[in-house]
C-alpha cells in the first residue's frame, strides 16, 4: 500500500471538477484501495475532494467504517440519532422493539446528515426504560432503501452545501441490532472517532491546497506534521480520558496552523478562497461539545489540577 505522507507530496493533482457527491463518492472509491487504514483513506481522501465539504464526506464515512468495519465499502452510510430535543440519551424517543418477524423501528429524526443520499442508517433508539429509569438505548442498522424510511430533504445550510441534510420517519423499519449500548458503545465514541477523522481528511484537503497555490516546503512540512499528529491518535480507545486531551492538543495544533495560513490564502485559486472563507464553519459546529468532552477528560485525570504520579507503596 502506499505511504499516506509521499501520496499527499508526490500524487497528481486531478483538476477535474466535482460536480456532486456522487463524483466524490467515486473518487473516494478509488482512492481507498491504495490505504489500508481508515484513518489514512479519509487524509488521501480529503486530498482528492477539490472543496471542504468532499473532504468532510471522506473523514465521516471514514468514521463510521473505524466504528463498524463490517459495513459495505461501497455504500454512503449516515448516523441517525438527533431528535426534536438533540442527540443526549434521555432526548431519544424513536423506539426500537423486537417482534416476531425481526427487530423494528418506529419514530422520527430530525437531522440526518446526507438525507436521501444515504443506503444504510446506524439508528440511535430507545429499546425502553431500565429500572433505575434510565433511557435503553440501542443501534441498529437500517436498510434507509425499504418502504418503512420516509427521508425529507431539509433546507440547505450555508456552509458546505453540496452535503445534504435530511429528517427521517421510520415505520415499523426493519432493523438489524448491534450488540451493547447505543450510547455508549456507539454514538458516544463515534462523535471523537468523527472529530479524528474529518480533521484528518481537512488537512490532507489543505495539502492539496498548498500544493496548487504554490505555499512554501515550510508550510507543506508543518501540514505534513499535523497529519502526523492525527494519524498518532489511539482510536482503538476513543472514549479514554488521554485520547481526548491528545485530541485537544491536535485541535489546538491545528488551529494555530490555520492562524499562520492566513496570509497564504491570496494566492489561492479565488474560488477555492470563496468556497475556504464560506465553509470553514463547518470546522466549528461540534466545538462546544468537543470542549465539553476535554474539560471532562482533564477532571477524569486530575480533579484537583495537579499532576499525580501513582507509587507503588
Amino acid at each position: 500500500m502506499d505511504s499516506v505522507f509521499d501520496y499527499l507530496l508526490t500524487e497528481a493533482l486531478d483538476p477535474t471538477p466535482l460536480e456532486s457527491i456522487t463524483d466524490a463518492w467515486r473518487r473516494h472509491r478509488a482512492v481507498a484501495e491504495r490505504f489500508d487504514t481508515t484513518i489514512d483513506i479519509a487524509i488521501a481522501g480529503g486530498f482528492a475532494a477539490d472543496r471542504l465539504g468532499f473532504a468532510f464526506l471522506s473523514g465521516y464515512q471514514q468514521a463510521l467504517r473505524a466504528l463498524l468495519p463490517e459495513l459495505p465499502a461501497d455504500e454512503l452510510v449516515a448516523v441517525s440519532a438527533t431528535e426534536t430535543g438533540g442527540a443526549h440519551p434521555s432526548a431519544i424517543t424513536t423506539q426500537v422493539t423486537e417482534t416476531d418477524g425481526g427487530w423494528r423501528v418506529n419514530g422520527t429524526k430530525t437531522f440526518t446528515t446526507l438525507g436521501l443520499l444515504a443506503r444504510r442508517m446506524l439508528v440511535i433508539a430507545s429499546a425502553g426504560t431500565a429500572a433505575d429509569g434510565r433511557n435503553q438505548l440501542r443501534a441498529v442498522l437500517v436498510d434507509a432503501t425499504q418502504p418503512g424510511v420516509n427521508v425529507t430533504n431539509l433546507p440547505g445550510v450555508p456552509f458546505a452545501p453540496e452535503i445534504p441534510h435530511g429528517s427521517v420517519s421510520f415505520t415499523d423499519a426493519a432493523a438489524e441490532p448491534l450488540p451493547g449500548d447505543g450510547y455508549s458503545d456507539f454514538l458516544k465514541p463515534f462523535r471523537t472517532i468523527e472529530d479524528v477523522h474529518v480533521l484528518a481528511a481537512v488537512l490532507g484537503w489543505l495539502v492539496r491546497v498548498a500544493r496548487e497555490s504554490g505555499w512554501s516546503r515550510a508550510t507543506l512540512q508543518r501540514l505534513l506534521a499535523a497529519v502526523a499528529f492525527v494519524r498518532g491518535l489511539e482510536m482503538d480507545r476513543p472514549t479514554s480520558p488521554g485520547g481526548h486531551i491528545a485530541l485537544g492538543g491536535a485541535y489546538e495544533y491545528f488551529e494555530q496552523t490555520l492562524t499562520e495560513l492566513e496570509p497564504l490564502w491570496a494566492q489561492a485559486d479565488p474560488v477555492v478562497r470563496e468556497r475556504w472563507e464560506r465553509d470553514r464553519r463547518l470546522l466549528a459546529t461540534a466545538g462546544k461539545v468537543r470542549a465539553q468532552r476535554l474539560t471532562a477528560a482533564w477532571r477524569s485525570v486530575d480533579i484537583a489540577g495537579n499532576t499525580t504520579v501513582p507509587t507503588n507503596s
